[in-house]
Formats: C-alpha cells, sequence, structure tokens
C-alpha cells in the first residue's frame, strides 16, 4: 500500500489513544474490510458450518423447529458480529499495539486529524 507524501506519518499506538481519548481525532473504517478482518481472526466461517450442520440435523431427526432456530442462528450470529466489527475493533485495537498495527497495515482503519 502506497502512502501519500503529503499524509502525515501514522500516530503511535500511544499517540493515537491519548489522541482519541482527548477527541482529536476520528477513527474512520472501512465496514467490509473490517467485516472481513474479523471473520478471518474469529474463523466465523468454521463456526458457521458445523452449526448448520447440526441444524440440518436436528430437522431431519423430527426436531424440526428447533433445527431451523439452529439453522437461523447459525446465519444471523455471524452476520450480526460483522455488522458490528468497526466498534468492536476500535475498542480492541485501544488495548492491543499489535492489533493496532495490523489495522493500519491492512487499510482497515484510518485515523484522521479534527479539523
Amino acid at each position: 500500500m502506497d502512502a501519500d507524501p503529503d499524509s502525515p506519518p501514522p500516530l503511535s499506538h500511544s499517540e493515537f489513544i491519548k489522541a482519541y481519548r482527548d477527541g482529536t481525532i476520528i477513527v474512520n473504517f472501512d465496514p467490509k474490510a473490517a467485516a472481513r478482518f474479523l471473520s478471518g481472526r474469529l474463523l466465523l466461517p468454521l463456526f458457521m458450518m458445523p452449526v448448520l450442520g447440526c441444524g440440518v440435523v436436528l430437522a431431519l431427526v423430527g426436531w424440526v423447529w428447533t433445527g431451523l432456530a439452529v439453522i437461523a442462528l447459525g446465519i444471523i450470529v455471524p452476520r450480526l458480529i460483522k455488522r458490528g466489527a468497526p466498534h468492536f475493533l476500535l475498542q480492541q485495537s485501544l488495548g492491543d499495539v499489535s492489533l493496532y498495527q495490523e489495522l493500519l497495515q491492512n487499510g482497515v482503519m484510518h485515523p484522521v486529524r479534527r479539523g
């Protein structure tokens, strides 16, 4: 990823925390990139497939409504997690230096100084 020659250097983690708490920066997230990043980090596809399989098994052995409920949970919960990814990643990046740097390197998070 090429950086603009006119853009200021990225904030260190301690500067980021201080600026965020002081309100001197706005943190922008790419929602799709944040969802992909968190999905990969939490291994959501590996969670979703067995849950869906259990729902199908329950439906096939006669527990139709329970099976359908488990299938619905297996579809809805990962989507809710992905929808809340920017907020979750922001809160986690305030406490984790390596996550903060990884989010910046992957272009998921962009701290911008207030005008």
